[in-house]
């Protein structure tokens, strides 16, 4: 197997091919959906709009300042900036927030504190912050995800994404008490929704006062017990970007486990399915399990000696070069980016189409294009 510097040197001209066509067609999406809070396309092929309290709220601005960090071109930044300040409606409704206040605020505010030092971006994140830790249940150890009463002790693996919030707000202010219920939250992950084979536990829900698993659920797999590729996705990244704000090898270790059953799963054509326990026909994908999943890899091959890293590395290259031949739109007619992405499996009779299912979602565009610049070596990502 080639080493990570191997594969690289290999592909720098697909990668830089594959990121100029990204940016000449982003440079005419980031005026048409200026004063949007995008996510998806409409019929013609346009940005829709989504609420602020919407947890895909922070994506449009946050892939913004992404290629603003590493173009300099004033345009990403414009964009950014004037969606970033029309989630300050979100932040107003508190009883409405939820764990995803790191995918809406980290990667938008954080992202710009990050590059400007902008004094009210910082507070909005912190704020963010603030509202996430606020939702850790001390007896049980865990992050609780929903406000519903109903789900009161429910936790989703989908919050490890949000933990860089609180590893953020811990350095930031010199709190180490945010880290640690990141790290509380991420040890529960590794217990309750990492199982030994490697696949995720999409929800658990769990006794408030011991924090025991008392009932597990599918979410948007096809069922209990099943295999929800983004889930997979979530894990793999999450568990990574844990290890790099602690150094702790048990979340390297996670991490490593988590991406091994990802790549056995996906290596026959490497587009991962919706649910990788789902039965083989019909095939439905997702797009952004593969975008997530890449970045994912990259950073956890880095983080290992040349040779072993090589082969996560290599699997994210398999993604993205499998993903570009067959989802992505580089058109600037088009606002869509990555398609061929799903929300959740059509199980238990819901159609394709109430499922979301290969369509355009703006977390897909986030994580390819970050996935893509993470191989040009940028340096600024806000995880």
């Amino acid at each position: 197997m080639k080493n990570y510097k191997e594969l690289l040197n290999e592909n720098k001209d697909w990668v830089e091919e594959v990121f100029k066509k990204i940016d000449k067609k982003m440079q005419s999406v980031t005026l048409r959906s200026r004063d949007k809070i995008a996510d998806g396309v409409d019929e013609k092929g346009f940005h829709k709009e989504v609420s602020p309290n919407c947890w895909t709220s922070g994506f449009w601005p946050g892939l913004n300042y992404m290629l603003y960090a590493y173009t300099k071109n004033d345009e990403y930044l414009k964009t950014a900036q004037t969606v970033e300040k029309k989630l300050d409606e979100g932040l107003k409704n508190y009883d409405e927030l939820h764990h995803d206040v790191g995918f809406m605020w980290h990667i938008s505010s954080g992202a710009n504190y990050q590059i400007t030092k902008d004094a009210d971006s910082r507070r909005r994140n912190l704020f963010a912050a603030s509202t996430l830790f606020s939702r850790f249940v001390l007896d049980g150890g865990y992050i609780r995800a929903w406000n519903a009463k109903n789900a009161e002790n429910w936790t989703i693996i989908d919050c490890l994404m949000n933990l860089p919030i609180l590893y953020f707000a811990s350095k930031e202010l010199g709190d180490d008490r945010f880290k640690r219920v990141a790290m509380a939250h991420a040890d529960m992950a590794i217990m309750d929704h990492l199982r030994e084979d490697g696949s995720i536990v999409h929800i658990a829900e769990h006794d408030r006062e011991t924090g025991e698993v008392v009932k597990t659920y599918g979410g948007q797999g096809i069922k209990e017990g099943s295999s929800w590729s983004r889930g997979q996705a979530w894990g793999l990244y999450g568990f990574v970007i844990s290890y790099i704000h602690t150094g702790e090898e048990r979340y390297l270790n996670a991490a490593k486990q988590v991406a091994n059953y990802f790549i056995a799963n996906c290596c026959d054509d490497w587009l991962p399915r919706v649910d990788f326990r789902a039965p083989s026909t019909p095939v439905y994908y997702d797009s952004t399990a593969g975008a997530c999943a890449a970045c994912g890899l990259i950073e956890l091959g880095k983080r290992l000696p040349e040779d072993e890293g090589g082969m996560y590395v290599n699997a994210a290259l398999k993604i993205l070069h499998a993903m570009e031949e067959k989802f992505v739109d580089y058109s600037p007619e088009s606002d869509c980016l990555l398609g061929y992405g799903t929300v959740r499996y059509p199980a238990n009779g819901m159609t394709p189409e109430k499922a979301g299912v290969h369509i355009s979602i703006i977390y897909g565009d986030y994580f390819y294009t970050e996935a893509i610049l993470k191989l040009l070596g940028a340096e600024f990502f806000p995880w």
